[in-house]
């Protein structure tokens, strides 16, 4: 018996070891604790859980802690039937607290909402409890993870007290997925989205992209793309996101679809979709009330309106607040939002592209029903590199402003590159826009502090694909994780956020995170370096907006074109955004304006931007513009080698499959900053005539041979409507 016993635990063991790592497991690896002196104090410290409560949100709770906690203690934890023991977790509502001691909680319970946690280690009857408390069951999931995560970061559980609750009510991802599984702007595979075999076929992918979004507390999911068909509102869809919804309804996620402005017309036979008709608006109500005939808590709509081609009250001289209204009537009592993109241009308007959603939105300030959410990029262009806030954040007192981030790296290398965004998330966040004097950052905006706001959002365009690993490049995991956990507290810095990523996915040795969290912090930084350094954006590739591309011109549309963002010439380069050129400085508030308008305030960061200047001007550092964009350039591509190094130094310390996934990417990251350094100099030393800088080394490749690639199957590229 023995031995039989003996030889199940080895075939385990070794089954354990011959199954690869291979990122699927996202930041959920509940790997045996590997610091014996923690293991051992951890096993002291938890002997069981207690449940107060059954429901499916608390039976999923049940299943996340025997899972994790059997696996990182290395041993079975089962649920108990009582607390009279020491190390017993107990998982409890706030009112049923009373019936095992006297807790006094109540400011705490107000203060964390319906979907906060407390969290704190208490005495019953002389025995040492960790008792998670919440106000819903939500909550209690929400505070489960939160546990889990303390153990996987090898935290000290012995005296505990945290109450954490979310900063911003709605937190959501944008999925640009097609009804035909191909993913717009996604480097990670097809959709995860089986259309085809829903709604009796749930693939177990479902429920662990619930469960890793619960585990970081994002809370809303929208389905489709913003550039929608409108068939997916019909019952043949309706049945197939209402299998979804219920899959997803026990870890606290509500779906959203997006809604095709013209839908009356496409499916439903009317001859207008003017927002004022009242036959529309009458089919729009009956539309949001057959969706909630099939799934009684969903969200809402996302919609782009009048913007690329897409339909919207404009067609009918309507205005936004028109078309966004007659949307949130319908949804109104149902407890549903309308998100109206404000990312509005059009090739018909001369004016900078970066003015464009200021005008058209903020005179609408006041006109938007109490449901409806404008949802706004962080950047006026299209989430580059690097871009300074949007100027619509803080001159909409009166109307809820949802922040819509980019997850997936359309502008940042794509799936082929190492780019942690949790910097350039932050950079925004906590911008000051000065609305209402200093310290009126974008943070406060968009949690609804700043103007006293019930409603509050942030979505996230999302880099989830059927890729094993969820997101293409191993990294990119990091960019979901960090969108969620600054969407729960936009407080946290992006070391603190790093750092618990990397302990959850790699490692806790100290050494392994720090080398991880070099490659990390700066990535962003680097890759901005070897693309648009100082304010330089939109250098893409046309369409598919791979590589650089700082040639492109004479396309359908100016402002789809790389010329019409430089304006590079024999003077100099940049876009004059000061008031002798467009003015965009004009739409942020004086002070901010003063500060990016001014060549002696105007950070370096952003002064391609908002100036057009000389080859010649001086820097702070007392070096020319053409020689400092030369050094950065070749910087940022150095740094590339730099971080391959730290890497490689880690063989011993990754799992084999994992350490070459990133090794391999790493090395075609390279190959990628060295192409965007030549092709970028060469084409930019035809305006400037000048040399470049002594000790750089000459590109081995003729601007001709750039100016001549082509990538026809680059993935992500937008569909043809």
């Amino acid at each position: 018996m023995k031995f039989k016993t003996l030889l199940f635990f080895l075939i385990i063991l070794i089954s354990q070891f011959a199954k690869a790592e291979d990122g699927y497991k996202l930041w959920l690896r509940y790997n045996l604790i590997s610091d014996s002196v923690k293991l051992n104090e951890y096993k002291n410290l938890i002997s069981g859980f207690y449940l107060k409560n059954n429901s499916p949100t608390l039976n999923v709770a049940k299943e996340e802690l025997e899972i994790g906690l059997s696996g990182l203690l290395g041993k079975k934890i089962e649920q108990i039937n009582d607390v009279n023991s020491d190390g017993t977790i107990l998982i409890v509502l706030k009112d049923k607290l009373s019936s095992f001691g006297n807790f006094n909680f109540e400011d705490a319970f107000k203060n964390i909402g319906d979907e906060g946690f407390l969290i704190y280690s208490e005495k019953i009857n002389s025995n040492k409890v960790t008792i998670i408390s919440a106000n819903s069951n939500i909550g209690l999931l929400y505070g489960v993870f939160n546990f889990l995560k303390l153990i996987q970061t090898n935290q000290d559980i012995s005296n505990l007290s945290i109450v954490s609750s979310p900063k911003i009510k709605l937190r959501v991802l944008n999925h640009w997925d097609n009804l035909d599984r191909t993913v717009e702007r996604g480097y990670a595979g097809f959709s995860i989205w089986d259309w085809h075999r829903l709604p009796d076929y749930i693939d177990q992918r479902y429920i662990d992209y619930a469960r890793a979004n619960a585990s970081i507390g994002i809370n809303g999911t929208v389905l489709t793309n913003v550039n929608a068909k409108a068939i997916v509102l019909t019952k043949e869809y309706l049945v197939k996101v209402k299998a979804l919804a219920d899959t997803f309804r026990p870890y606290g996620i509500r779906v959203y679809l997006t809604a095709r402005f013209s839908a009356p017309i496409e499916i439903g036979g009317l001859k207008t979709a003017d927002p004022l008709d009242e036959e529309v608006q009458q089919w729009w109500k009956d539309k949001v009330k057959e969706i909630y005939s099939y799934i009684p808590d969903f969200g809402g709509f996302v919609v782009k309106a009048n913007s690329e081609g897409q339909p919207g009250p404009q067609n009918y001289n309507r205005s936004h607040s028109d078309g966004a209204n007659m949307l949130a009537e319908a949804l109104e009592d149902f407890n549903g939002f309308v998100m109206w993109r404000a990312f509005v241009y059009s090739n018909e308007n001369p004016d900078d592209r970066a003015k464009q959603a200021y005008n058209e939105f903020q005179p609408l300030d006041g006109k938007f029903r109490a449901n409806v959410f404008i949802q706004t990029k962080n950047g006026a262009i299209d989430f580059q590199p690097r871009e300074p806030f949007h100027p619509l954040f803080g001159v909409m007192p009166k109307t809820p402003l949802m922040m819509e981030f980019q997850i997936t790296q359309e502008y940042l290398g794509q799936g082929t590159q190492l780019a942690y965004l949790s910097p350039l998330y932050k950079e925004c966040l906590d911008s000051d826009t000065y609305a209402n004097g200093e310290g009126s950052f974008v943070s406060r905006v968009i949690d609804g502090s700043l103007n006293k706001q019930i409603n509050s959002g942030i979505a996230g365009v999302a880099n989830i694909g059927t890729d094993r690993n969820w997101t293409g490049h191993l990294f990119g995991q990091s960019n979901w994780f960090a969108f969620g956990r600054l969407a729960w507290n936009h407080e946290l810095t992006s070391e603190e956020i790093a750092d618990e990523w990397i302990k959850m996915t790699f490692s806790n040795n100290e050494g392994v995170v720090k080398k991880i969290s070099d490659i990390m912090l700066n990535s962003r930084e680097n890759l901005v370096n070897y693309m648009t350094p100082l304010g330089l954006h939109h250098l893409m590739g046309w369409d598919h907006h791979y590589g650089p591309s700082p040639w492109i011109k004479d396309k359908p549309r100016a402002d789809w074109t790389s010329v019409y963002y430089h304006k590079a010439d024999s003077n100099g380069i940049g876009f004059d955004r000061t008031i002798t050129g467009s003015n965009a400085v004009s739409q942020y508030f004086p002070i901010v304006a003063k500060k990016f308008s001014s060549l002696e305030t105007c950070p370096e960061e952003y002064l391609l931007w908002f100036h057009h200047l000389n080859w010649d001007f001086k820097l702070k550092n007392d070096v020319t513009l053409w020689d400092e964009m030369c050094y950065r350039y070749y910087k940022g591509a150095e740094t590339v080698g730099n971080k391959i190094n730290i890497w490689n130094s880690l063989k011993d310390e990754i799992d084999a499959e994992r350490f070459n996934h990133v090794k391999m990417l790493l090395n075609i990251q390279q190959k990628e900053a060295k192409w965007w350094r030549d092709a970028s100099i060469l084409y930019f030393q035809t305006f400037s005539k000048r040399d470049l800088p002594q000790g750089l080394k000459k590109p081995d490749k003729t601007l001709e041979y750039y100016e001549n690639l082509k990538f026809p199957f680059a993935p992500g590229i937008r569909p043809k409507w």
